[in-house]
């Protein structure tokens, strides 16, 4: 069983920049889709990002495309965020998913695996 952990959150002004990072533990990271999603106070867990095993695809919300870039190192177990440009409207807890299949997934229900989330706080 894979066990994620969030790292990199943090407190920002607008307009700043933030690494997420998401160490797994526990299973075969490199056949593993990873995500990232993120949940507001008050609002439903909603997709920002994810990457398939190799790293060669990658889908990502409306709303972060040209800020966000999703990675990941097979190598080191992880997978990471680097979020530019950010906003207030970013403001949320944001967790890793992970999913043991082949296609890259974009909606919450279809990851099995979850971290426990990391805040990331944007001021404007």
């Amino acid at each position: 069983q894979v066990q994620l952990i969030e790292s990199g959150g943090g407190f920002v002004q607008a307009g700043g920049s933030l690494r997420l990072s998401c160490a797994a533990s526990g299973g075969t990271f490199s056949t593993i889709v990873m995500g990232w999603f993120r949940q507001a106070p008050g609002k439903e867990r909603e997709f920002v990002a994810a990457i398939s095993w190799t790293g060669g695809t990658t889908y990502y919300a409306d709303s972060v495309k040209g800020r966000f870039t999703i990675s990941r190192d097979n190598a080191k177990n992880r997978v990471y965020l680097q979020m530019n440009s950010l906003k207030p409207e970013d403001t949320a807890v944001y967790y890793c998913a992970g999913r043991r299949a082949t296609r890259v997934a974009t909606t919450a229900h279809e990851y099995d695996t979850w971290g426990q989330g990391t805040q990331v706080t944007v001021s404007s």
